[in-house]
């Protein structure tokens, strides 16, 4: 399954790069570009490429953008065999992500669409080869659009990564951080709706907000038996028309459940 979390961890703290790896997060973000301050770049790139010639990896990195002067020597280094996904951010062109996968083919590309441009060329950059799944930067979107607030102000442009993900037949896209390091009903909150929006995983920033989300992307005890009971209702039902919680099962629903129980390990479908 593709993860469900992802921890960003600043490129100029490896001291930080274990507990990152063993914070429970499904996929950890090294990061060289907004964690990392102009003037500890350089220094930042020298730390990851010397842990991941120590033969560390499984990471995802984020480098800096194209149109910046790093962009380069952050690619240079996040080519290396053990990184197995690379965060461009301000995505917006597919001969950005094109240029990228040149240098690094073994990498799952993860585009973060973060500006007025992004969203407009969204299908554009879901459609590039080599990409896995979109990611929201929504607090640049914010930025970028002049939007205040994180709710229903940006419905809309979260509704678009879902759709151009789903034509594009990549995974769900991933939901942008909550900026709140204490208040996990917040949290928790804003990946269920992330989840209910068609979001299939979320950013996070500290190591005590990978369990509230993984846990969220997870199906409840009550979704868990509506689909047990609308897959053995089908299965004696020999094709006849049935009602689970009186509502019509028809295939969609069916297909719905067995989705469900997918999810969770323990469950037959």
């Amino acid at each position: 399954m593709l993860p469900r979390s992802y921890l960003f961890v600043p490129a100029d703290r490896p001291e930080r790069f274990a507990k990152a790896m063993a914070s429970g997060a499904d996929a950890v973000i090294i990061d060289l570009e907004d964690a990392v301050a102009p003037s500890a770049k350089a220094a930042a790139r020298q730390a990851l490429s010397a842990w991941l010639d120590r033969g560390s990896g499984g990471v995802a990195v984020r480098i800096n953008a194209v149109d910046t002067p790093w962009f380069a020597a952050d690619l240079a280094v996040a080519a290396h065999a053990g990184v197995t996904a690379i965060v461009l951010p301000k995505a917006e062109r597919a001969q950005d992500l094109a240029q990228v996968l040149g240098q690094a083919p073994h990498a799952a590309l993860l585009p973060l669409v973060e500006t007025a441009v992004g969203i407009d060329r969204v299908r554009e950059v879901a459609g590039a080869d080599g990409v896995q799944r979109l990611l929201f930067g929504s607090i640049d979107l914010q930025l970028d659009l002049g939007i205040d607030g994180e709710g229903e102000e940006l419905l809309v442009y979260r509704a678009q990564l879902v759709l151009a993900s789903r034509l594009a037949g990549i995974a769900a896209p991933v939901d942008g951080v909550c900026t709140a390091l204490d208040d996990e009903a917040l949290l928790r909150a804003e990946t269920r709706r992330a989840r209910r929006f068609g979001f299939g995983a979320k950013l996070c920033i500290h190591p005590r907000q990978v369990a509230p989300v993984n846990e969220a992307f997870r199906p409840t005890a009550e979704e868990l038996d509506w689909a047990r009971r609308v897959v053995d209702a089908t299965a004696k039902a020999d094709g006849a028309a049935i009602a689970v919680d009186g509502k019509m099962v028809d295939r969609p629903v069916l297909l719905r459940a067995q989705a469900l129980l997918l999810q969770a390990p323990e469950q037959k479908p």
